[in-house]
């Protein structure tokens, strides 16, 4: 999908629906909307009512007469707060000025913790003029954590934005809070309803001699609801006794399934009926796509020429190109399909080949896995993987991968996907457990990639630099940057910082071109660990600078990695208000995630910062940082650093630190060694080596004191240190 028709299929999400040809113009209704605008107290409108009430067409109606008001048209795939949230800013990016370049970069950290997006919004909102935004459909998106977020806007928004949510269900906020606090206006199923009067114009349509009379009659019938009407007039259309017709006209919501399956669809021709079935599939439609799903040629044409004639085709463009069926004829006819047994397997793959073709990897997915074919599901899953996490839509890719059913466990790069999505989510046993299955599944070089680059993030995670050593050791050579930033990561944590600078710098080359902007940033603040350990201090200064502007410009301002651009920051600066600053605030995002090599160091230089400062809280600092490493069965320079920052401040009997070893080591406290760094117990690495629990025990003191440490941690850094390890 190039440009042009990708903008083309998102903007029918940000625009209205079409206006019906005859609309009714419903002022009692108007004003209730006009009224709310004018309160400056209310922040949100709520139009709630049952489906075919006229909820969209009412709304959509009054904002057409205004120019401060913003359409977003909700959908399933909005359940992904990152779609959401980018949805909305690409709604009101034509009423508040600059907000996608101020607001849409935090788009990608929303699945996390939207609080940094509502922050950015509610500034931008602030700086702009009046601004409303219509919400339509918003049950679908059914997330709490959206629910929440929206909650949280209406609380901190400015006066001059006010939110509309178009929905047959009540949203899970605190309505009742909003009520009582008089920032809400409700319109409901009974102000909706019909009345004789508006009744009548709506018929008047399909039969100008309808009389006030019938059009009372069938209100009553319908009570009022706007979808029974609209078939009413339809049905009028070819009644040529108006008394007979509303004497036996029911209005009830059975009606339409009856009326749209027995009257309806049974005077459609079968070619069309059968095309309508294929269709409705579809959630958005254009000729082009209709004439893939159903190998017809005139799809354009017969869109709009059925749109003219029935008001439950809907337009979504201005231009006619974009249509959907409304939602009860698009539910009735797939009710049709099924009782039918027509088989819309095929439907579904043509509609996956045309969207993949496009460009349109989501919506190829969700056809391809509707018809079956799982394994070219999971292929482009993969492939589009790291694209939708780069950009936060972590959900949106682990409801497609569920959806893989068994497969998703004989498919290597589903199971790399997996283990992503597990890491992010701090489960790092899983994590582990995804990993090594897709290893057993022969995976292919670029999946073989990618697995080596999950399990040295999963290991630094979980606080094992020698693993994570050992799997950049045994790699080949990168050929995408998160690979080559993971290989260059271990080497940092290990202390190799000669051994890291290459790969960091191919990373941090490879990233912009392919998009990786996680690994734009994470890449120098690695480089700026490098620099700060050996005492570079303005070169991990500018590395770390560097590291926040370019998180800045991509939101990613609270990733939990930057935390460490702050540390470093803390530690590279004299003014003691700056670096006081920037240490609590690399403390405050590394506790947000629980990844514990970066939580243990930001503590450690914040402890650190903090004392040289005399800051009362540094010393607790220290003694947390000393916790988490407690945890990490290898914290590779973390360990080391913290021991040195314990002694500065006196917080911990010294250890002394041998630039050099004190005193070879034998062959045999060698091998016992090159035990160190894993999580055997001293009595497993004896039954390894064939020797006694006491024979191991008097070589790890041995070796403890040639390298001039007092445990097992700082021994293993030691050992790296001076080319043991």
């Amino acid at each position: 999908m190039d440009a042009a028709d990708e903008s083309a299929l998102v903007a029918t999400k940000l625009t209205a629906p079409t206006l019906p040809a005859q609309l009714i113009d419903r002022p009692r209704l108007a004003a209730v909307l006009d009224a709310a605008v004018a309160d400056p107290s209310v922040r949100v409108v709520l139009v709630s009512a049952p489906a075919g009430s006229g909820k969209s067409t009412l709304v959509a109606g009054w904002q057409a007469a205004r120019d401060d008001c913003a359409w977003l048209q909700a959908d399933p795939a909005d359940r992904d707060p990152a779609r959401f949230w980018g949805h909305l800013i690409g709604a009101l990016a034509g009423l508040v000025p600059d907000i996608a370049e101020t607001v849409g970069p935090a788009v990608s950290s929303a699945a996390g913790d939207a609080g940094p997006l509502l922050e950015r919004l509610v500034n931008a909102l602030a700086a702009g003029g009046p601004a409303i935004l219509v919400i339509d459909d918003y049950h679908v998106v059914a997330n709490p954590a959206i629910d929440e977020a929206i909650e949280s806007l209406i609380g901190l928004a400015p006066p001059s934005f006010m939110l509309v949510l178009a929905t047959r269900l009540d949203p899970s906020i605190r309505l009742s809070r909003l009520r009582v606090r008089s920032q809400l206006v409700e319109v409901r199923a009974d102000a909706l309803s019909f009345e004789p009067t508006e009744a009548q114009l709506l018929l008047r349509d399909a039969d100008p001699d309808i009389t006030v009379g019938h059009a009372d009659a069938l209100c009553e019938r319908t009570e009022g609801w706007a979808a029974g009407l609209v078939l009413a007039g339809l049905s009028l259309r070819a009644s040529d006794d108006n008394d007979a017709f509303v004497q036996a006209f029911q209005g009830d919501d059975r009606l339409v399934v009856d009326y749209l399956t027995e009257e309806y669809l049974s005077q459609v021709d079968e070619a069309d009926r059968t095309r309508m079935m294929r269709t409705a599939i579809l959630d958005r439609m254009c000729g082009p796509l209709i004439d893939a799903v159903c190998g017809t040629s005139d799809g354009a044409r017969w869109l709009n020429e059925t749109a003219a004639t029935n008001q439950l085709l809907i337009s979504l463009d201005r231009t006619g190109t974009w249509f959907r069926y409304h939602h009860l004829l698009g539910d009735v006819l797939r009710l049709d399909a099924d009782q039918s047994l027509v088989d819309l397997t095929d439907a579904h793959r043509q509609a996956a080949r045309w969207h993949h073709e496009a460009g349109d990897s989501h919506e190829a997915v969700e056809h391809y896995l509707e018809a079956g074919e799982l394994a070219v599901a999971a292929d482009l899953i993969y492939d589009e993987a790291t694209d939708l996490m780069n950009r936060g839509q972590l959900r949106t890719v682990a409801d497609q991968v569920a959806r893989l059913g068994t497969l998703a466990e004989e498919h290597a790069g589903a199971l790399v996907v997996q283990g992503y999505i597990e890491l992010f989510a701090g489960r790092f046993a899983e994590s582990h457990r995804c990993l090594e299955r897709a290893r057993g599944l022969n995976p292919s070089d670029d999946e073989a990639g990618l697995i080596v680059a999950l399990a040295i993030m999963a290991n630094l995670a979980t606080g094992n630099v020698g693993d994570a050593l050992t799997e950049a050791r045994a790699a080949d050579e990168p050929f995408e940057s998160t690979q080559a930033m993971t290989l260059g990561g271990a080497r940092v944590w290990a202390g190799d910082f000669d051994g890291a600078r290459p790969f960091l710098e191919q990373a941090e080359r490879w990233a912009p071109a392919e998009g990786h902007s996680f690994v734009q940033v994470v890449a120098p603040i690695l480089s700026a660990i490098g620099q700060i350990e050996r005492n570079a201090t303005v070169a991990a200064h500018t590395d770390a600078a560097r590291a926040i502007d370019t998180a800045t410009q991509h939101g990613l301002d609270d990733l939990t990695q930057i935390a460490l651009a702050h540390s470093v920051i803390a530690r590279a600066t004299e003014d003691a208000d700056t670096a006081v600053t920037a240490a609590q605030r690399g403390v405050e995002l590394a506790r947000r995630a629980p990844d514990r090599i970066v939580y243990a160091y930001a503590l450690a230089s914040g402890g650190d910062v903090l004392c040289h400062h005399d800051h009362p809280d540094g010393a607790d600092l220290i003694a947390e940082a000393r916790r988490v490493i407690g945890l990490c069965p290898d914290p590779g320079i973390a360990g080391r650093y913290l021991a040195r920052v314990e002694a500065r401040h006196q917080l911990s009997t010294p250890q002394p630190v041998a630039p050099e070893l004190v005193e070879d080591l034998t062959d045999r406290e060698l091998a016992v060694l090159r035990y160190l760094p894993s999580q055997m117990s001293q009595r497993e690495i004896a039954n390894e080596l064939y020797v006694s629990l006491n024979t191991v025990k008097t070589h790890c003191r041995a070796i403890y004191r040639k390298l001039g440490t007092g445990e097992r941690k700082a021994a293993v850094q030691t050992a790296r240190d001076v080319g043991l390890l």
